[in-house]
C-alpha cells in the first residue's frame, strides 16, 4: 500500500513543482495578455491599459522604446518591473542600455 501511494504521489509532486516554476517565469510585454500584465507586481490596471494602447501601434523594440511610448516608465520603475519578471522581447532591463537575457 505504501509503495502504491508513493507511486501515485510522486508524479503529482513533480507536476506541482514544475507548474510553480512556470508561474515564476518572465512575462514578455509584447506577448502578455491584460491579465498577465496585471499579475506583474508593480503594474496595475492603468499602466496595463497604457501598455496595451501603445502596443496597438506595434510591438516594443526594446526597453527604451517601451519607456518612450508608455507614460510613467522611468529607469527606476523599469528596473523594478524587470525584477518582477517583465521583459521586452525576452530581455530584462539594463539601465545602461545593455539588455540582459531573462532567466
Amino acid at each position: 500500500m505504501r509503495s502504491l501511494r508513493r507511486f501515485l504521489l510522486a508524479p503529482l509532486a513533480a507536476l506541482a513543482v514544475l507548474s510553480s516554476g512556470l508561474c515564476l517565469g518572465a512575462t514578455d510585454v509584447n506577448q502578455a495578455t491584460e491579465a498577465e500584465l496585471d499579475s506583474v507586481k508593480g503594474l496595475g490596471p492603468a499602466s496595463t491599459a497604457r501598455i496595451l494602447r501603445a502596443r496597438e501601434q506595434g510591438p516594443f523594440k526594446d526597453w527604451a522604446d517601451l519607456r518612450q511610448r508608455v507614460k510613467g516608465f522611468k529607469i527606476e520603475s523599469a528596473a523594478r518591473l524587470s525584477q518582477a519578471g517583465l521583459t521586452v522581447n525576452g530581455e530584462a532591463f539594463a539601465p545602461q542600455g545593455k539588455a540582459k537575457s531573462a532567466p
